[in-house]
């Protein structure tokens, strides 16, 4: 099932259920308030309820104010080498706030305070049931399911500073959809084809096998710390290929157009536009 947050023309939020066979979306709100209610409930099943063509809604981002943003830095092998330094011994854990957060085709907006805006193509897991202490061999259980997120990153910011999460939660600086895809729809999230380009011209292209802590390993290294809850979002990380790391580095430009590509959660493209003075 994709799980997803729409407006029609009254332009009220609300959930739903993205049908992909016939390019219609399920309305989920005689059952649920929100997407994150959606989450939260045992077993969503799409009720006998309104349904729109696809093309006649707007997709949001599917969480919009999710209660945290769990984001892991250097978490692919390829990325680490890239970016010349060691694998890390335990998860490098920062933060996006949910004020970063738009959705498909919603715009990336370049604001005056960074010069190196970066792109980073994600796979984010979504949780259903908190806990602390969660166990590895039981981490999956809390899980909801998958979705794509852009960690775009104001690098001049990051690296000027050993704390990274105001760099990376500049407004705009969250892209997150098309939707949450059912973890019973994604066998094994470790064996993904994870692809960014920008205006067809492929930039990262690698896959979630690469990743250095998996899903169970860092539900359990957070959730010892800090109790999970539903609708926390982990965002895994990002291979390499990114902008700093390029030679000549590729930063994010007026005009430029993102899409990120994972397999079987589909594709989330934002266009970018510089700050109108």
């Amino acid at each position: 099932m994709k799980l997803v947050t729409f407006s029609t023309h009254e332009r009220i939020r609300k959930p739903g259920v993205l049908l992909e066979d016939s390019r219609e979306v399920v309305d989920l709100s005689r059952s649920y308030k929100t997407t994150l209610h959606a989450i939260q409930s045992p077993d969503p099943e799409p009720p006998e309820a309104a349904r729109f063509p696809l093309d006649e809604v707007r997709l949001h981002a599917p969480l919009s104010n999710p209660p945290r943003i769990f984001c892991i830095g250097l978490n692919y092998r390829d990325h680490a080498m890239e970016s010349k330094l060691d694998l890390p011994k335990f998860p490098v854990v920062f933060f996006k706030m949910a004020p970063s957060i738009v959705g498909p085709e919603e715009t990336i907006v370049l604001p005056r305070e960074t010069l190196e805006p970066d792109y980073e193509a994600e796979l984010a897991a979504v949780i259903a049931r908190g806990g602390y202490r969660i166990p590895a061999e039981a981490a999956m259980e809390h899980v909801y399911g998958y979705t794509i997120v852009n960690d775009v990153s104001a690098r001049d910011v990051q690296f000027s500073t050993s704390q990274w999460s105001l760099s990376k939660s500049l407004p705009t600086f969250c892209p997150m959809g098309p939707s949450i895809v059912t973890k019973d729809e994604i066998p094994d999230p470790h064996a993904l084809r994870i692809r960014l380009e920008i205006d067809g011209e492929i930039l990262q292209d690698s896959n979630t096998c690469e990743l250095i802590f998996r899903i169970p390993e860092l539900i359990a290294y957070i959730s010892s710390l800090t109790p999970l809850l539903p609708g926390d979002i982990i965002s895994t990380g990002t291979p390499s290929g990114v902008g700093f790391a390029r030679t000549p580095r590729r930063w994010l430009r007026n005009g430029d157009r993102v899409s990120i590509t994972i397999d079987g959660l589909g594709t989330l493209t934002n266009p970018v536009a510089a700050e109108s003075a």
